[in-house]
């Protein structure tokens, strides 16, 4: 069973209604994590004053559904659902909070690469996960499951329990493009005080993947990141990207990233990167070597993967530590053993989604021990750039697959420059 609200609404509480999707990040065209939030019915008007929420909840609500399209494609295969296949439905059952979940009235949500996946039927969810995309939420809880221990969380200083009409972001098993969304109670944090709902619709897949590869993993030998280390960060503009950067520097790491303009490399600068590399003009190897008198560093965080794979474990200190969170630039890569043994390097990958409760709820309680306090004082800040209206969410996975074919795009172009280099250099041979 679970605990009902029947309460007036906080002043606090956001008078936020209709879904919309946010680009998170400044308005760079490559590698932004995009953002979907639900949206302000008066964007001027923040707050609500004696609004009462609803006594009970609906049987059904609205959500964004893939609609699969019909036929194959030339190879006679089922077609991939294009971002054209989301569509708004009203009739999609209101999800059942669990004993120790909590029933989340969603205002702002999240686009991730993994939801673009998923729609192309190319990640499906784990066994038990909601079907529908959508992986963060920021919203209100509307109810609460009969075994959620009090004291769980604390949604405010004057608060000391996760209850009903509490402001929480959590990291959602899915289910974030609707209104209504169940999350196991661990996976949920206060939402800070000088934080509104469409900013903390874009902190916990990033926040929760950055604090889990940076501190929370370690090399074989059990060595964690430690101030005075350094990393290299690659696509420091892009949402993990830019929170790894501030989050790094905030713990005395000395950082350095990578980005593909000049622009972005300043940016990176803002960010707290001691130094960044373009990565068109500069050799990022050659370039690390460089600033760390040869030494390398101790890890990099690379969402690349496919040819910076060798590269990368070529900047890395004796005992460093790659950590794999995504393949923009392919599955497939070739590199030396001895090197790896040699140096022992550790090379690992990493997703969230199919992790159980209790790792998501270790690294909830981590961010909020750590990391808090950083966001609370604007040590570290979130940049927001579009806001698009939830019936509009096709044209934001059709904005996200753009920026991530540009990526695509210029490891072709590289590719094959590679090759008509060596086919040149055969002729020559041959000749």
């Amino acid at each position: 069973s679970a605990r009902r609200y029947s309460q007036t609404e906080n002043k606090r509480l956001a008078i936020m209604r209709a879904a919309t999707i946010i680009r998170k990040s400044l308005s760079f065209p490559k590698r932004l994590h995009h953002r979907v939030s639900k949206g302000i019915r008066n964007q001027t008007r923040r707050l609500a004053t004696s609004t009462a929420i609803e006594t009970t909840i609906p049987e059904s609500m609205r959500a964004v559904v893939v609609t699969p399209p019909e036929g194959v494609d030339e190879k006679g295969r089922p077609r991939r659902p294009s971002p054209d296949a989301l569509t708004l439905s009203s009739t999609v059952p209101t999800p059942k909070v669990g004993p120790e979940e909590v029933l989340i009235k969603v205002e702002a949500a999240g686009i991730n690469r993994p939801d673009v996946l998923q729609r192309m039927g190319l990640y499906p969810p784990p066994p038990g996960h909601s079907d529908i995309l959508g992986l963060e939420v920021a919203g209100t809880i509307v109810a609460v499951g009969d075994k959620v221990p009090p004291g769980s969380i604390q949604s405010s200083p004057s608060s000391s329990y996760l209850e009903i009409g509490a402001r929480v972001l959590a990291l959602a098993n899915g289910g974030g493009y609707s209104e209504y969304c169940a999350v196991p109670y661990g996976q949920c944090l206060p939402i800070p005080e000088n934080m509104n709902m469409i900013t903390a619709g874009c902190v916990a897949e990033t926040y929760f993947t950055v604090w889990h590869n940076l501190f929370q993993q370690s090399n074989i030998f059990g060595e964690h990141l430690q101030r005075g280390d350094s990393i290299l960060i690659h696509g420091g503009t892009s949402g993990i990207g830019s929170t790894a950067i501030q989050m790094a520097k905030a713990f005395d790491i000395t950082v350095y990233a990578s980005a593909g303009s000049q622009e972005k490399c300043k940016a990176c600068l803002d960010f707290g990167a001691e130094k960044a590399i373009n990565y068109k003009t500069e050799d990022f190897v050659e370039r690390i070597n460089e600033l760390t008198g040869g030494k390398g560093v101790n890890l990099v965080l690379d969402m690349v993967s496919g040819p910076y794979l060798p590269k990368n474990l070529e900047v890395l200190a004796v005992g460093g530590r790659l950590a794999i969170i995504g393949s923009l630039g392919g599955v497939r890569s070739e590199i030396n053993m001895r090197n790896v043994m040699r140096r022992r390097l550790t090379i690992a990958g990493s997703t969230l989604r199919a992790r159980n409760s209790a790792v998501k709820a270790s690294i909830a309680a981590e961010l909020r021990e750590h990391v808090w306090p950083l966001l609370k004082d604007e040590t570290m800040k979130i940049r927001i750039d579009t806001v698009f209206d939830m019936s509009e969410a096709s044209k934001a996975h059709s904005l996200m697959v753009y920026h991530l074919l540009l990526h695509d795009t210029a490891f072709i172009i590289i590719i094959i420059i590679i090759i008509i280099i060596l086919l040149q250099y055969h002729r020559v041979r041959l000749s």
